[in-house]
């Protein structure tokens, strides 16, 4: 385990397995573009002219990544203004795998719920994937669609209501209580929450087909206790 740590971005070596390394610089370039996502043109020019440093050993070119994605979002939080959104957690669910059964308090600690797994760790389980969260107001639209979902079918953690979705993007603060999380990228369906949706169609709520209707991946700052009620505020 590398001893790495950074306090400036949060980047913490001994969190870091082999295989998250590896995926996580295979997404560089969309954890890079889910900060700017929605940025005007020239403002993400000149943010991008700074080097994200990738090369050498790999724990080094992680760390300069999550780092640069960081940078990328205090840049854009001083330049542009944003409207800070309140909400509440309607629920709370962990588990392995999908779908998530119902808690009624999250413990959540560095690498997420405590207690909650992941069945498949190819595409899931990365520091920056640490909790899953999603819209009860969206599921509530899926379901006048037809589409047999509920809080917890597709996997999120915690389900917050009063946030308007279109307005996700990476490098957001959530905080939640104690807790303080940083969106970091939309999470990609795939046939594991199949059931949830009429002829399976997962990719209903996938980020590039359906902007504004995937779930979001965020990453813990810090942890704490979490129940059903508590207040949400996502800020730059």
């Amino acid at each position: 385990m590398s001893t790495l740590v950074c306090q400036d971005c949060g980047f913490d070596g001994s969190r870091w397995s082999d295989d998250d390394i590896e995926r996580t610089l295979v997404h560089a370039d969309d954890l890079i573009g889910y900060v700017l996502e929605g940025a005007g043109g020239s403002s993400t020019a000149e943010w991008t002219t700074h080097t994200v440093g990738i090369g050498g050993d790999p724990i080094s070119s992680t760390h300069a990544l999550m780092h640069h994605v960081h940078e990328l979002a205090q840049m854009r939080r001083v330049a542009e203004e944003f409207e800070p959104m309140v909400g509440r957690v309607e629920s709370l669910q962990a588990g392995g795998g999908v779908p998530k059964a119902p808690i009624e308090t999250a413990e959540i600690g560095p690498a997420g719920v405590i207690g909650d797994v992941q069945r498949h760790r190819r595409h899931h389980g990365r520091p920056w994937q640490a909790i899953c969260l999603y819209s009860s107001e969206l599921i509530g639209l899926l379901r006048d669609e037809g589409h047999p979902i509920v809080a917890g079918a597709v996997g999120e953690n915690v389900t917050v209501s009063g946030i308007d979705w279109t307005r996700m993007r990476g490098g957001l603060t959530v905080s939640i209580g104690d807790v303080v999380l940083r969106t970091s990228g939309p999470a990609a369906p795939c046939h594991q929450i199949g059931d949830c949706f009429t002829e399976r169609h997962w990719n209903r709520i996938d980020h590039l087909e359906r902007p504004g209707w995937a779930r979001w991946y965020a990453s813990v700052l810090r942890g704490g206790t979490v129940v059903p009620g508590d207040s949400v505020a996502v800020t730059a």
